[in-house]
C-alpha cells in the first residue's frame, strides 16, 4: 500500500476514532480562531477542533490535490498533553495520531 494510501487511511481511522469518542463536532469554530498564528491554533481552538478543522482537512487537500506530504511530522506529542485529563478514553485516538507520526516522519533521501 503506498504512503499516500496508509495516510489516507490513517486519516479516516483519526476521523472514526474522534466520531467514537464524541469529540467529532458539527459546527465549526468561529472563523476569527482560524487566524490565529499560534501553533495548533492553541490559543483559540481546543485540540479536538484544531485535528478536526484543521490538520485533517488540510492533509486530505493534500493527498487529494497529490501534493507532497510533510516529512517532518510530530503532533502526537501535543495530544498527549492536551489530552491528559481524557485518558485512559482518548488513548485509542493518541494511538491513531502516534501512528500518523511514524508515517509521516521520514527522513528524506
Amino acid at each position: 500500500m503506498s504512503i499516500e494510501n496508509q495516510v489516507r487511511h490513517s486519516l479516516q481511522a483519526i476521523e472514526q476514532a474522534m466520531r467514537d469518542l464524541a469529540l467529532w463536532q458539527a459546527t465549526p469554530p468561529e472563523p476569527e480562531a482560524f487566524s490565529s498564528s499560534e501553533p495548533f491554533c492553541v490559543d483559540r481552538m481546543r485540540a479536538e477542533e484544531w485535528l478536526q478543522w484543521v490538520l485533517l482537512p488540510r492533509m486530505m487537500a493534500l493527498l487529494d490535490a497529490q501534493a507532497p506530504l510533510p516529512t517532518r511530522f510530530m503532533i502526537a506529542p501535543y495530544f498527549e498533553v492536551a489530552m491528559k485529563d481524557r485518558l485512559p478514553d482518548c488513548m485509542p485516538l493518541l494511538v491513531l495520531l502516534q501512528r500518523l507520526d511514524v508515517l509521516l516522519n521520514v527522513d528524506p533521501e
